[in-house]
This record gives structure tokens, C-alpha cells and sequence, in this order.
């Protein structure tokens, strides 16, 4: 071995190769969302999914709507800057309930008392299936897992 490789190198290589490295990041838009557009924001303005590089975000009433739509492009580079890429093309904006936000551990507690179906799981199974390193399924896994039951929870609160 000539130059050994650090470990988040080749997590970063089999994450792209697997094409699994754009959901996970975008997933991250969830959990950071107050950071990334301000508490006031926030407190508005939940995102709900992220479907073919558009960001869909579920806003409380039509006012904050029509100033969202004006902040469109300043919000799309906070969300970029924020993954480190240019990983969303588009905000659409939807009216919709927001759920409170949840404190760190009322959310893991609730999560862990979450089910998934087993067609989530075999989902998330087939997206491991060509990574052989144990550890790092074991990791992603839980992350995969994680982020399913988060939605989850999030959509039955909708």
C-alpha cells in the first residue's frame, strides 16, 4: 500500500459510488433547518422532504409564504453553503401545519419507541447490500434507520 487512505476518504468514495451520499446529506437540512435559516424562520417554515434536488417546505400561513418566496434564492444558498455543495436546485413552499419543535431527547425518546414497516427496512437493507465493511453498515444503518422513523414520526404529526 502505497498512500494509505483515511477512513472518511473511503466513506465519502463508497457513499457516492452507492449514490447514497445526496439523500444522507440532504437529510441533514432536517435536523439543522433553525440553524440554517434563523429561529424566527423556523419557527414558521419546517422542510418536509427532498425529492429530485427540490426541497419542499411546509409553511404555516400564506404572509410567511409570500415572504419565503421572496427570500427563495437567499434561503437555496444558506442551504447549499450549509451541505457544502450545490445539492438543491429548488424551494417550493406548501401550506401546511408545522410540528413544534422538538427538544433532543423527547425526540430520540419517541423515536425509539418508533416501528418501521418491513418494506422501510428492506428498503434501507437494499441500499447497504454492496457495502462490505461491517462497521460501516453498522453505522449507516442506524442513520438510515434514524432518518426513517424521524419522517415517519414527522408525517403522522402533519
Amino acid at each position: 500500500m502505497k498512500n494509505p487512505q483515511s477512513l472518511r476518504s473511503i466513506l465519502e468514495e463508497t457513499l457516492k459510488t452507492l449514490e447514497i451520499d445526496v439523500p444522507l446529506k440532504t437529510y441533514s437540512i432536517m435536523g439543522a433547518w433553525e440553524e440554517i435559516v434563523g429561529e424566527s424562520v423556523a419557527a414558521q417554515a419546517q422542510p418536509r422532504s427532498v425529492r429530485s434536488r427540490v426541497l419542499f417546505v411546509d409553511v404555516i400561513h400564506p404572509t410567511w409564504m409570500q415572504q419565503l418566496q421572496f427570500l427563495k434564492s437567499t434561503l437555496l444558498e444558506k442551504v447549499n453553503a450549509f451541505l457544502g455543495e450545490s445539492l438543491i436546485q429548488d424551494i417550493r413552499f406548501k401550506l401546511g401545519k408545522i410540528s413544534p419543535t422538538i427538544r433532543a431527547s423527547s425526540k430520540n425518546d419517541s423515536l425509539e419507541d418508533e416501528e418501521l414497516d418491513k418494506a422501510a427496512l428492506n428498503r434501507i437493507e437494499s441500499l447497504l447490500q454492496e457495502i462490505d465493511d461491517m462497521e460501516i453498515k453498522r453505522s449507516l444503518r442506524k442513520v438510515l434507520i434514524k432518518g426513517a422513523k424521524l419522517e415517519r414520526v414527522r408525517r403522522r404529526s402533519k
